[in-house]
């Protein structure tokens, strides 16, 4: 047995452990994204591209710090998980492939190391979901539960 997963008759899932550090990188992740987007709309607490806050709908800076800021606070709170992280992972790869590639191809050289690192960060939170500590899982935990209700406990006859 690996620390991070177990065997399942259909294949590897996440151990305990596994689904925790899931579910931390998730957090981290998402609110990282979060702040870059806020800071992208709000110009707060730095603003990346210097004074100038983007406009109201234009594109591509304002549509960018949308999809950071709500999509990381999906992503942070596990609620719609693999959606949003995928939302994420597309905006990066479009940043990635729009804004950087022109600047050479090595993340490094053009200055797209968050966007790749970002990208694919997201794009594995979408393909092994949300880990632990999700929105997504209470709300399944709760709706099983009222779809589900335990059953009354029988109460023996009286014998006396």
């Amino acid at each position: 047995m690996h620390l991070l997963t177990t065997e399942t008759k259909a294949g590897p899932a996440p151990s305990p452990l596994g689904a925790v550090v899931l579910g931390l990188f998730r957090i981290l992740i998402g609110a990282s994204f979060a702040l870059h987007g806020y800071s992208e709309l709000f110009g707060k607490p730095v603003h990346p591209y210097g004074a100038q806050l983007p406009a109201f709908g234009s594109w591509p800076h304002w549509w960018a710090g949308i999809i950071e800021l709500v999509g990381g606070i999906a992503v942070a709170l596990g609620l719609g998980t693999r959606i949003a992280a995928l939302l994420c992972s597309g905006a990066m790869a479009y940043a990635f492939l729009t804004v950087h590639l022109k600047h050479g191809i090595l993340p490094i050289v053009n200055g797209g190391e968050p966007a790749v690192l970002f990208c694919w960060s997201f794009f594995l939170i979408a393909v092994l979901g949300a880990g632990a500590f999700s929105a997504d899982a209470l709300i399944t935990r709760f709706t099983r539960a009222q779809r589900h209700p335990a059953p009354a406990r029988a109460v023996a006859p009286h014998l006396g």
